[in-house]
């Protein structure tokens, strides 16, 4: 998956509007690995079998996606599990094999799950209950998930939402380190970004509301392109819409507006297990090593490694385990 199809689907996640839930005639051989519908999981952990059991972790098609689900698999194997990563196409895949348990594991985001398992139930025009808490987020998460048989882990520090940055030479120009910096500039800005930038409420309409940005207009060229850096860079727009643990943007000249006043949602990383399968407190605290000690500086460098430097998912991830201690044996 590349990154512009990656940062475009990320961001209507965030966006409040209708998913589409229903089950998706889709093929899950992953890039790498057998389908979900041929493999087999004979020992499950905690029901007995060779060592501590088999365990699958799930992982999206996109970069980031990839190097966490190697991340929980290595850390899991070393803890004495034997471990697999599943690739799967999406999220309406992946949470039905996750409570059905044909996957145990899952990293996932706070906010963007909460607000899927929300307006799965409760349809399209569901009120949003995810915010810019995370604990309050959490929470709500696990109202969902408890009754589908899911465990939510701990959050960590690690978070991977929606971000806007400036030219350096913008921000030096401008004295801008905030969003809210750059709505008392009083500049006029164009946004590049997805067209749905127009009119969803993380964008936008929440840049004037929130920021009181003076946004003249959105250029179409993506979430996170290169296409919509390279045109910040030069001056064509002012501002790009991106991530959190977009790496890339030092080698364009970009820098990132810090949003102070909460207006994007909480999507910390955490795991989710199936509760049966996956639900142990070993398990837990295997993961919870990992999920206290990354941080979204570092998940932004590993994602730059496999990105820009071609390096594998599992070496960039094992390396990093191994660089933080994180591996016993």
């Amino acid at each position: 998956m590349n990154s512009n199809m990656r940062r475009t689907s990320r961001f209507g996640r965030k966006s409040g509007a209708a998913l589409a839930v229903a089950a998706l005639a889709v093929s899950l051989a992953a890039c790498g690995g057998e389908s979900l519908e041929d493999q087999g999981k004979p020992d499950k952990a905690g029901s007995g079998g060779g060592g501590k059991g088999s365990l699958v972790v799930g992982a999206a098609r996109f970069t980031e996606a990839k190097v966490l689900g190697e991340l929980y698999a290595q850390i899991l194997r070393d803890g004495g599990y034997e471990t697999d990563v599943k690739t799967v196409q999406n999220r309406e895949v992946y949470a039905k094999e996750l409570q059905k348990g044909a996957i145990d594991i899952v990293p996932e985001y706070a906010a963007t799950l909460t607000e899927f398992f929300n307006l799965e139930e409760n349809g399209p025009d569901a009120e949003p209950v995810a915010s810019s808490d995370v604990d309050a987020t959490v929470a709500e998460l696990r109202k969902f998930a408890e009754p589908k048989g899911l465990t939510v882990l701990p959050p960590g520090e690690a978070v991977d939402q929606n971000a806007f940055a400036v030219s350096e030479k913008f921000a030096e120009k401008h004295k801008l380190k905030t969003l809210s910096d750059l709505g008392k500039s009083g500049e006029k800005v164009k946004i590049a970004a997805g067209d749905e930038c127009e009119t969803r409420p993380f964008c936008a309409p929440g840049l004037k509301k929130t920021y009181g940005i003076d946004v003249t207009g959105i250029d179409p060229k993506g979430v996170g392109t290169p296409q919509a850096k390279q045109a910040v860079k030069n001056g064509t727009d002012q501002l790009v819409l991106t991530t959190t643990t977009d790496a890339t943007l030092a080698s364009y000249g970009l820098v990132l507006l810090e949003d102070d006043k909460k207006l994007q949602n909480a999507d910390n990383v955490l795991p989710v297990v199936h509760t049966k399968d996956a639900g142990d407190k070993e398990i837990a605290d295997i993961l919870g090593k990992l999920t206290k000690t990354l941080t979204t500086e570092e998940l932004a460098e590993l994602n730059r490694q496999v990105d820009e430097e071609r390096q594998k998912e599992a070496d960039v991830a094992g390396a990093y385990l191994k660089e933080k201690g994180l591996l016993v044996s």
